[in-house]
């Protein structure tokens, strides 16, 4: 394995990891609020969105199988960005709505496939020593790239619907600019991330290749598995009243926050909300 300084790959590979979260769950709401959506169908289409992260654990394990977690990461990062992408050139057109929901879903369900493999890979790069190390680093890069998205490149809209009096032209600009970001780091880390020599997608010698019906029997029995423990239905019921009301916070926060006062709202500008 070509050694390279984590320095040079982790703060880049995390904030590849934050940034589709973060416009998924915020930027996407203000987005189609400015562009005349309401409420209603912003929480409705937008809350949908989160699904591939809530359900990822059913394709993870054919991330294993299939590729290398290396290629998997740049592919991943490179879908989104042609994603992003797609919904900076819809915005603008007659059939933006389903033009974009169709490119942000391509995007959700990019960005939680590239969580799985990114964090395997993160553990297949590091020895144990540099993984307890760059535990902390990794967290911060990803809020990092929470704040960019739900901060700057709000921000960035604000300024430009202000500059342009063009609110499809501006948010239109600002994913273009989103997709360019997430295109640079693909393409750098098609470079710069190490090659692990446990990063295979082939089985060790003697060991014969899963195939599709092995890897799902085997699914099936941790499933199950999972279900049987003592106390499970009581502690996933815990973690669901848990984070319940931060999931719908998360929605209607951003909507009470932009929302004219005459309707209730703060009536802040996307300017104000990114800040």
């Amino acid at each position: 394995m070509k050694k390279r300084n984590p320095w040079s790959w982790i703060p880049t590979l995390y904030f590849a990891e934050g940034l589709p979260n973060a416009i998924v769950v915020l930027v996407a709401a203000l987005m189609y609020k400015q562009l005349g959506m309401s409420n209603t169908e912003i929480a409705f289409y937008t809350s949908w969105l989160y699904l591939p992260w809530v359900i990822k654990f059913i394709w993870s394990p054919f991330v294993d199988i299939l590729k290398t977690k290396r290629w998997w990461t740049i592919a991943m990062q490179l879908l989104i960005g042609a994603a992003l992408g797609g919904i900076a050139f819809t915005i603008p057109g007659s059939f933006w709505l389903q033009g974009s929901l169709f490119c942000f879903w391509v995007m959700a369900f990019s960005s939680a496939t590239h969580d799985i493999a990114a964090d395997g890979f993160y553990m297949l790069g590091l020895d144990d020593h540099q993984q307890s190390f760059f535990s902390g680093i990794r967290s911060t890069f990803y809020r990092l790239a929470m704040m960019f998205g739900q901060g700057v490149l709000v921000m960035i809209a604000g300024n430009l619907e202000m500059v342009t009096r063009n609110i499809r032209y501006s948010w239109s600009l600002t994913f273009y600019l989103a997709a360019g970001i997430m295109i640079a780091i693909g393409l750098f880390h098609g470079w710069i991330l190490p090659r692990p020599l446990g990063d295979k997608a082939e089985v060790a010698d003697g060991e014969e290749k899963p195939t599709f019906k092995s890897v799902m029997s085997n699914f099936s029995e941790t499933f199950v598995s999972f279900f049987k423990k003592d106390g499970i239905v009581v502690a996933l019921l815990f973690i669901f009243f848990y984070r319940a009301p931060e999931g719908m916070l998360t929605k209607i926060v951003p909507l009470f926050l932009i929302d004219k006062m005459d309707a209730g709202g703060l009536g802040l500008s996307p300017q104000e909300i990114g800040l």
